[in-house]
């Protein structure tokens, strides 16, 4: 499922020129969760070179990253792949999420200041003038910037980087939800909640609303994979 941005592939090309495998790394990272790599698609070592101007043995090491990832999967003799997460699997990832992005959110509301509440409820507002437009895509990315700057104003480093990690496996079924008919209508009061929470300073009920909202998306996808399994 594409989720292209348009111009992120020419972007992260040419922020890579050269570049070690870390910046490789972060530049196929990229190119995963934008669609632009689909799940199951060969990742031959000789067109990233290309792609990115650097050499293969900085694509080598990139690919070993994603795959200590998780985004990438190696076979004997076949080389690299995107790896495919299964809807079981992305139910057990926000099984993960949960838990976590639980707790972001309960550190959050205990470090807020005025500026940065200012800030979570301009987003609230901005996804409340989404869905009433009916721009799905636009809510989606808004979306994804209320979770990443609930883990940023967290301060919990450790729990960020593996919610990141778990993010990027997770992209494509978190995207094929968020288009699913009704859905924004269903999660907006819940994000809504969890801004309520936070900026008036409220860690439990952070927390709870955080989890609740999780809760729903881990019912959606159970749902997904119900269907799925009846079309098989």
């Amino acid at each position: 499922m594409a989720t292209n941005r348009g111009d992120s592939g020419s972007r992260s090309t040419a922020k890579t020129q050269g570049g070690s495998g870390g910046s490789v790394a972060a530049a196929i990272r990229e190119a995963i969760t934008d669609g632009e790599f689909a799940p199951e698609q060969r990742l031959v070592e000789a067109d990233l070179s290309a792609r990115f101007a650097t050499s293969r043995s900085a694509v080598r090491a990139a690919l070993l990253q994603l795959t200590e990832e998780g985004l990438v999967e190696r076979e004997q003799n076949r080389g690299a792949r995107v790896r495919a997460v299964s809807l079981e699997e992305a139910v057990e990832i926000s099984e993960v999420r949960m838990m976590l992005e639980g707790l972001c959110a309960a550190k959050a509301a205990e470090r807020i200041d005025d500026e940065q509440a200012a800030e979570l409820r301009e987003i609230g507002g901005r996804m409340e003038r989404l869905v009433g437009e009916g721009d799905v895509l636009g809510y989606s990315e808004a979306n994804q910037l209320l979770h990443r700057r609930i883990r940023e104003l967290s301060g919990q480093q450790a729990a960020g980087a593996v919610l990141e990690r778990l993010r990027a496996q997770n992209v494509r079924h978190q995207f094929r939800l968020s288009l699913q008919p009704g859905r924004p209508t269903t999660s907006l009061p819940e994000h809504l909640a969890i801004i309520a929470a936070i900026s008036g300073h409220d860690s439990e009920g952070a927390e709870r609303a955080m989890r609740a909202h999780l809760s729903s998306v881990i019912d959606a996808l159970k749902e997904a994979t119900s269907v799925s399994n009846l079309r098989v």
